[in-house]
């Protein structure tokens, strides 16, 4: 009996499994293309932060990093088409979070806590950084189409736990009307900051929670397994530390102006 229940237990698992590649696989092209477009805006609208630096040894650095960038995104993206991310999700400590999250975050540790590193953070204009948020918005929109198609779970789109497009619709009227117009005092902007940056933390936590892993804490019916496949992967090794640095970057920039004032 216990055979049997155990023969059960596999041949469900494996019915779900194929169950899961089969909807990746069918994915709309519109989906996935709208992914990559959203991937390439955000390199596009960083670069152009970097290029509108006020230091000139700041936007020398352009090319360098913009080739940089390009690499990573490569390499996720083999990484991903060669199914490392998707395969063995019992590994611990995932492998999207060894070899594709945590390698940004130690970039942004080490970033600030280097001289240039904060010389190069301090240099970027606060207005273009806002901005950058635009692509939450076509972000949020890829996310509730994946829920659509059974790729993602309803908690991760705005019909569940995400209020990221909120930012991404605000960031345009902070940049303009706080940044350019200086028509809102900078401590509300601060502020602003500081509840994108919670709302940020908010769906990544959730995202990985979801997702196939042995720290999985939800979402079992319909997991987050877009991120497992490209090229969802980009989401959060690329475009979430990118938001994640220019939060932070506007937080630090923001907390010396006030302090100068003062």
């Amino acid at each position: 009996m216990a055979g049997k229940n155990g023969l059960a237990v596999i041949v469900d698992k494996t019915a779900k499994n194929q169950q899961t590649e089969k909807m990746i696989e069918n994915l709309p092209a519109y989906i996935s293309l709208a992914f990559v477009i959203t991937t390439v805006a955000t390199l596009l609208l960083f670069i152009w932060t970097i290029r509108s630096s006020n230091s000139e040894l700041t936007r020398k650095k352009t090319a360098t990093i913009s080739i940089g960038l390009t690499i990573w995104l490569i390499i996720q993206a083999v990484l991903t088409l060669e199914s490392i991310y998707n395969t063995d999700t019992n590994s611990l400590p995932p492998k999207i979070m060894l070899i594709g999250i945590l390698p940004t975050i130690l970039t942004i540790i080490l970033l600030f806590a280097t001289l240039k590193g904060r010389q190069f953070i301090d240099s970027l204009p606060l207005k273009n950084l806002t901005y950058l948020n635009i692509v939450r918005v076509p972000v949020e929109i890829v996310l509730f189409w994946l829920f659509l198609n059974k790729a993602i779970p309803q908690l991760m789109t705005f019909e569940g736990r995400n209020f990221d497009i909120i930012v991404g619709i605000t960031a345009p009227v902070i940049a303009y009307f706080g940044l350019t117009k200086m028509k809102i005092n900078p401590n509300a902007i601060l502020i602003w900051n500081f509840i994108c940056l919670g709302l940020l933390i908010n769906i990544v936590v959730n995202a990985l929670f979801s997702a196939p892993s042995p720290i999985q804490k939800f979402a079992f019916e319909q997991p987050n397994i877009a991120i497992l496949n490209f090229p969802f992967s980009w989401l959060p090794t690329f475009i979430v530390p990118i938001v994640l640095f220019g939060h932070l970057t506007s937080i630090r920039q923001l907390l010396k102006q006030k302090s100068e004032r003062k």
